[in-house]
């Protein structure tokens, strides 16, 4: 496994860089960009001594941890590396620069953290329920028509952050019960299962070892590997395609060193809101079900104090301030929760760090050149576990809420959201239009509503 080691009073990173063996395996990646090994070393030293640097305005609330300056960073830098594949692979797969997606990640986790107090140990990438829903969008809208969309979905996160701190968070989990909620995030995974295959089959071998690779990371591995399978996946798909020539160097090479993100501004859209609200549902839950897992993990009810309004509310303006950027959506990331619950380190201070990072890396136009030179058939591989295992976490809502289908009104909502968001149903009224998992969410909800009886709630991890 290659890294570069850092020590940060001397940064003897460069050492690893000057040994013989990763030279050569660095080789054709450094002559694609045009630069010497000493030209690599002085570009990384200002970044890392940026990031080993006491950067005052990430301390803006105290902390309880007794980490040391050092650890803190390297854990920062970790933790990005965890929530990296995911969060740069949803603008890839909806057609985006995925440079705007990492500066819209960190500027909306340090808004986050500022609304939230800085209490809740919480990285925002880009999130996976709205890459269907995104492609519709941009298909009948355009780009900027649906980043109004995006926009919306943001200002409805902060109207129920005030709901729930009107009412407490108990009339979502009744809208929402778990009947909805599962059948709702199966769409999501299913609805995108043909195009992870359409990309795949491009060439089966790279995407296959791609999928393994992945498969290998979260099944067989602990620790940290079982936390990045998305980022292995890439990797080694990665490598796999360069040694059978399907690279493209030019787009790495002919990026600049430094570049701003691509913004784009909102087109404002009622028909491309009108789209898009709908699909917010499931991460909703979503949210609601990550703060009570990062409050178990951190041992503190973070549902009362800074309170989950708080923490939707921070959510919510991310999203939209992502949607005004040109970015899409964030979500907190449950594979963050995970590396802290491996690492023990529940200091926010170390997210801001991630975040912090995540800037500065969207700067850098060299990563967003390599990132796009990533292979379709790499994409697909991953894309396939992907989808499938979003859909997995539909099934395990419904098991883990002991979803009753002895009722036959369980049995009917979840068949037909099933049927109506992944037969491609629609209704059109005009120009405006419903379809996919935004209808698929509606009709639930609808008959949730409307039906006799009660469905369970959803479980939180941590309830």
């Amino acid at each position: 496994m290659f890294y570069i080691s850092i020590t940060l009073i001397g940064l003897d990173y460069t050492e690893s860089l000057r040994k013989p063996e990763s030279q050569g395996c660095l080789s054709g990646f450094f002559n694609a960009v045009n630069l010497s090994y000493l030209q690599v070393v002085s570009f990384l030293r200002p970044i890392f001594f940026i990031l080993s640097y006491k950067i005052q305005f990430i301390y803006f609330m105290q902390s309880q941890s007794h980490l040391s300056q050092p650890k803190q960073i390297i854990l920062g830098v970790q933790f990005l590396f965890v929530a990296f594949g995911a969060t740069v692979l949803v603008p890839l797969l909806v057609g985006i620069n995925p440079s705007i997606a990492l500066f819209s990640a960190g500027v909306g986790t340090l808004i986050f953290h500022l609304i939230t107090k800085g209490k809740v140990p919480v990285f925002l990438g880009s999130s996976f329920a709205f890459i269907a829903p995104i492609t519709a969008a941009t298909e009948k809208f355009g780009w900027s028509g649906a980043l109004s969309g995006i926009v919306a979905v943001g200002v409805v996160y902060s109207l129920v952050s005030m709901l729930v701190k009107w009412r407490g968070v108990g009339f979502i989990k009744k809208i929402f019960p778990s009947v909805v909620v599962g059948p709702v995030i199966m769409v999501i995974g299913l609805s995108l299962a043909s195009v992870g295959v359409g990309m795949a089959k491009s060439n089966w071998i790279i995407s296959g070892v791609s999928l393994l690779s992945a498969i290998i990371a979260v099944v067989y591995f602990k620790g940290i590997i079982k936390l990045i399978p998305v980022f292995v996946g890439i990797v080694v798909g990665y490598v796999l395609s360069i040694t059978m020539g399907k690279v493209d160097f030019t787009l790495i090479s002919e990026a600049a060193w430094f570049s701003l993100p691509e913004f784009t501004t909102p087109t404002f859209s009622w028909e491309a809101i009108l789209f898009m609200i709908p699909v917010a549902i499931a991460p909703l839950i979503e949210h609601v079900g990550d703060i009570y897992a990062i409050g178990a993990v951190a041992e503190k009810d973070f549902m009362k104090d800074p309170g989950l309004d708080r923490t939707m509310l921070g959510d919510g303006i991310a999203t939209g301030l992502a949607g005004l950027m040109g970015s899409v959506p964030n979500t907190t990331y449950s594979e963050v929760t995970g590396a802290i619950e491996l690492t023990k380190v529940t200091d926010p201070k170390v997210l801001r760090i991630s975040a912090i990072t995540a800037i500065i890396f969207s700067l850098v136009g060299k990563v967003s050149g390599f990132l796009k030179s990533i292979p379709v058939e790499v994409l697909g591989g991953i894309m396939l576990l992907l989808f499938g295992m979003i859909a997995s976490v539909g099934v395990k809502t419904l098991i883990e809420s002991k979803a009753d289908f002895h009722k036959t009104r369980n049995m009917v909502i979840v068949s037909v959201i099933l049927t109506v968001g992944i037969g491609g149903a629609s209704i059109d009224f005009g120009s405006f239009s419903l379809a996919g998992i935004g209808l698929a969410s509606v009709v639930g909800v609808i008959l949730n509503l409307i039906l006799p009886g009660k469905s369970k709630e959803v479980h939180m991890d941590g309830e």
